[in-house]
């Protein structure tokens, strides 16, 4: 009888210990993604960020059977939202749009995070900034720019202090002209900023504003570039009044830093179809986003390190308001 209870004994424990053998193995191939993916979107509704993660999503959501639930987290210049990214698991349930608004932040201010804490997945949009004033204003040429703001001080709507917008504005007062930055962290407040005689210019991409340009309520006065926009030929660009001030704006996704590269993987190849798909062309078209938008893993954390430097380039050039 002794035998035979320690052979059941035996037994139990080789069944228990197959049991784990087999659910630890099962848990290592589990398939990913097995659940929604939270896409973070550091903006407010209705904002260029917003709607990148909007049509990416939806497109990821058709090709890996999974949702992705867009969640806003504005505040901060885009900290809110980074700081919701960064204090997730780094499990691949988390995403997050990065723009170059917070981007920026690296070359202005000490944020408390850094490139070595997150993982760039795609760059998935790129387009030309631009300084617009509302059409039924005094302010219709970049001339009338120049001409009002050595006179009397002109208020700029901006996503936020040490953003892009905050860095061109700077670039300007230290040449003599008399801005200052607004901040406005909800788009759609930001947009109409002009519109209600909150601000006297946005600085904004075309696209993000596009349904106001073409009902004629708002107008680019100078978009910075090196050559005139195709769509806008009479609007001068920021090279060509002697002005080395480009800046564009780009959406990147990433991941947290310690991310299973095999998951990271999976989300950039998933990327990559969404930047091939057609729907997704006809929107970065309707952006009026540069041909080089898309550029996947392996480019993306060059072209950022080479866009960070130009950032600090200027921003040592330029005196900021105190």
């Amino acid at each position: 009888m002794h035998s035979a209870y320690v052979f059941k004994r035996l037994a139990q424990a080789l069944a228990a210990l197959l049991f784990v053998s087999v659910s630890w193995i099962a848990s290592a191939q589990e398939k990913y993604p097995s659940r929604p993916i939270e896409f973070i979107v550091p903006w407010g509704p209705g904002g260029g960020a917003d709607q990148v993660a909007r049509k990416a999503g939806k497109l990821l959501e058709e090709d890996l059977k999974v949702s992705f639930p867009v969640v806003n987290s504005p505040g901060a210049t885009g900290n809110t939202g980074m700081a919701k990214l960064l204090a997730a698991p780094a499990d691949g349930y988390s995403l997050s749009v990065m723009t170059w608004d917070t981007y920026a932040l690296l070359a202005t201010s000490k944020p408390h995070w850094g490139l070595n804490d997150i993982i760039p997945v795609a760059l998935m949009i790129k387009q030309p900034s631009a300084f617009l004033t509302a059409t039924n204003g005094e302010l219709k040429t970049w001339a009338d720019v120049e001409r009002v703001a050595k006179t009397r001080t002109l208020k700029v709507a901006v996503t936020g202090f040490g953003s892009p917008d905050d860095i061109t504005v700077n670039y300007f007062v230290a040449r003599g002209l008399k801005l200052i930055s607004v901040p406005f962290a909800k788009p759609g407040e930001r947009y109409t900023a002009v519109l209600g005689g909150h601000a006297d210019l946005l600085y904004e991409q075309i696209g993000d504003v596009r349904s106001f340009v073409d009902s004629k309520q708002i107008q680019p006065v100078i978009i910075f570039g090196e050559k005139r926009f195709s769509v806008f030929p009479d609007v001068p660009v920021s090279k060509e009044l002697g002005y080395d001030l480009t800046l564009p704006q780009r959406r990147a996704v990433i991941m947290k830093a310690g991310t299973d590269p095999q998951k990271v993987k999976k989300i950039a190849d998933a990327l990559a179809k969404v930047a091939e798909n057609p729907e997704y062309k006809a929107y970065l078209k309707e952006q009026y986003a540069s041909d080089d938008s898309y550029f996947g893993a392996a480019d993306a954390l060059k072209i950022m390190q080479d866009e960070l430097a130009q950032m600090k380039r200027i921003a040592a050039q330029t005196a900021t308001p105190k």
